[in-house]
C-alpha cells in the first residue's frame, strides 16, 4: 500500500488489471475548488483516500476496467445556526467502470447504475477525489446541536419598534376589498 498526494496521475488499466490498491493521506488545501467552499477554515485538515482497481468480465463476455474510491474526512465548514465553526465528516465511496469513449459513456449512461468514466492512460485521480469532495459538501451546514444558543430575534430594539409603528404598506389595499362590483344588467 502506497502514500501517496495529490495531483495524482494514475494507469488505470494497470491498476485494474494487477487488482491492487493504493492510498493516501492529503491536506484538503491542496484542492482548490473545495478549498473555495471552507473559505478559510483549516483547510490543513488531512484526507485519507483508498483507490483500488478491479477488471471484472462484463454482460458481452469483455474485460471491463472498474475503480473504487473511498474517501474520509472532516470538512470545516460554517453553521448556518449559528455561525459557528462545524467539522462535518464525510466518508463517500463510489465505484466507478472505464469506457473507451466519451460517446461510448454517452450511451451507456442511462441504462447503468455505475459511475463511467473515460479511459486514459494518465487519469487525474487527483480531480476525481475533489470532485467527489466537492459533491459531499452539505447546501446548508449545521451541528446537530449547536453549541451555542442561537438568537432567534432581532437583536437591535429600535428596529424592532420602528418596524411595529410603521404602517403596514398593504392596509392602503383593504379599501379596494370593500368596492362592490358593478351589478350586471
Amino acid at each position: 500500500m502506497e502514500h501517496l498526494s495529490a495531483p495524482i496521475r494514475l494507469d488505470v488499466k494497470a491498476l485494474a488489471q494487477s487488482g491492487q490498491e493504493i492510498s493516501g493521506t492529503d491536506a484538503l488545501s491542496n484542492y482548490g475548488r473545495l478549498a473555495q467552499d471552507l473559505r478559510g477554515q483549516s483547510p490543513d485538515l488531512a484526507l485519507r483516500w483508498t483507490a483500488r482497481g478491479d477488471e471484472r468480465l462484463g454482460a458481452t463476455g469483455q474485460p471491463e476496467l472498474w475503480l473504487q474510491l473511498s474517501l474520509d474526512a472532516a470538512l470545516p465548514l460554517i453553521c448556518q445556526r449559528c455561525l459557528g465553526p462545524v467539522d462535518v465528516h464525510v466518508s463517500p465511496q463510489r465505484l466507478f467502470r472505464f469506457v473507451a469513449t466519451e460517446a461510448e459513456a454517452l450511451a451507456e449512461d442511462d441504462d447503468c447504475e455505475e459511475d463511467l468514466l473515460v479511459l486514459s492512460r494518465e487519469f487525474n485521480l487527483a480531480e476525481l477525489i475533489e470532485d467527489e469532495l466537492v459533491l459531499e459538501v452539505p447546501l446548508i451546514p449545521r451541528h446537530e446541536v449547536c453549541p451555542v444558543p442561537v438568537k432567534l430575534t432581532v437583536a437591535d430594539a429600535d428596529f424592532a419598534d420602528s418596524a411595529a409603528t410603521q404602517p403596514n404598506p398593504f392596509a392602503a389595499l383593504s379599501s379596494l376589498v370593500k368596492v362592490k362590483p358593478p351589478e350586471p344588467k
